[in-house]
């Protein structure tokens, strides 16, 4: 009875662990991407590359490893571009337009993370009506006088 009762539990764990099998080449890969990714975040830490201090930057280069094997990170752009937006609402209409220009990356770009922040800027010129000159009342010359 224990020996038929151990052969099926040994049974049901190798079904189970087929089942794991299958199930482990799309989930290894993501773990092989994270895992990759994680060696060139450190890469870049050790490096000194990172503009952060080197415990810090391996402690980001840990959560972001641990995120992305719960399936947590995305690509990273969605929300950067969802944001471009976002930050220039607060702005009246006609700023509104020429930030959301900068954000999109029209215009100059200066400056940086690091160095305390990143300066865009975009010049628009505009063409208006000439201004009314004042008009000109003729200047009168005083008669030469005689020699």
């Amino acid at each position: 009875m224990k020996n038929d009762l151990f052969q099926a539990s040994v049974v049901t764990c190798a079904l189970l662990l087929c089942g794991v099998v299958q199930a482990a080449p799309t989930g290894a890969v993501e773990s092989s991407a994270a895992r990759s990714r994680y060696a060139q975040e450190v890469a870049v830490c050790k490096s000194g590359r990172s503009n952060q201090d080197l415990a810090t930057c391996m402690r980001e280069a840990g959560a972001a490893l641990a995120e992305a094997k719960r399936g947590g990170l995305g690509d990273g752009t969605a929300p950067y571009a969802a944001n471009q937006t976002v930050r220039c609402d607060p702005l009246p209409e006609d700023q509104r337009k020429d930030c959301i220009a900068r954000m999109q990356g029209q215009g100059t770009t200066s400056g940086s993370v690091a160095g305390g922040g990143i300066y865009r800027e975009l010049v628009t010129r505009e063409v208006g009506a000439p201004a009314a000159a004042p008009p000109v009342e003729p200047t009168r010359t005083a008669p030469a006088s005689p020699r």
